[in-house]
């Protein structure tokens, strides 16, 4: 299987969108676009996402103790292109965000939130896959952001 025909395939599956955040060692916010991402397990609450290797988050990302997984509302396609966007720095400038009970960055008008401490992370191939026991979440507008066939589209709630 080639990857461009892997990423046709799989561009077939809708998912939704989230900005994956945390705070690196010097207490900066760092964060980035993820779509892999997927509840694990009730008891105990567990979530993964996966991490590119190749992002500019990579590292700093993984080396915080805690993260958040900021589920966008369907008006928030730019913040997600924004944390997609190269450099990594910067991406915060002008984005209004609160840290959450355990200092994570939650970005505001999200449709919901995830503050998790990080369990384990597995290299898996070209990522990380990262999981996080859920400390913290909250929701917020109904209507989520999602991506199918290379685009961004709304989901509304019924």
């Amino acid at each position: 299987m080639d990857a461009r025909s892997f990423r046709q395939v799989m561009g077939r599956f809708p998912t939704g969108v989230t900005v994956v955040t945390a705070r690196d060692g010097e207490g900066a916010p760092v964060g980035l676009t993820v779509n892999a991402f997927t509840s694990v397990s009730l008891d105990p609450p567990l979530v993964l996402v996966c991490i590119d290797h190749a992002s500019g988050s990579h590292d700093r990302l993984l080396s915080a103790g805690s993260f958040a997984v900021n589920i966008l509302s369907a008006a928030q396609g730019a913040v997600a292109r924004r944390f997609a966007s190269k450099p990594s720095m910067g991406r915060f400038e002008g984005i209004a965000w609160q840290p959450g009970p355990g200092g994570a960055p939650v970005l505001e008008g999200v449709s919901a939130w995830l503050e998790c401490t990080r369990e384990v992370a597995h290299q898996a191939g070209d990522h990380t896959i990262l999981l996080g026991r859920v400390d913290a979440a909250g929701v917020g507008t109904p209507d989520a952001l999602a991506f199918y066939g290379g685009a961004f589209t709304a989901v509304r709630e019924p």
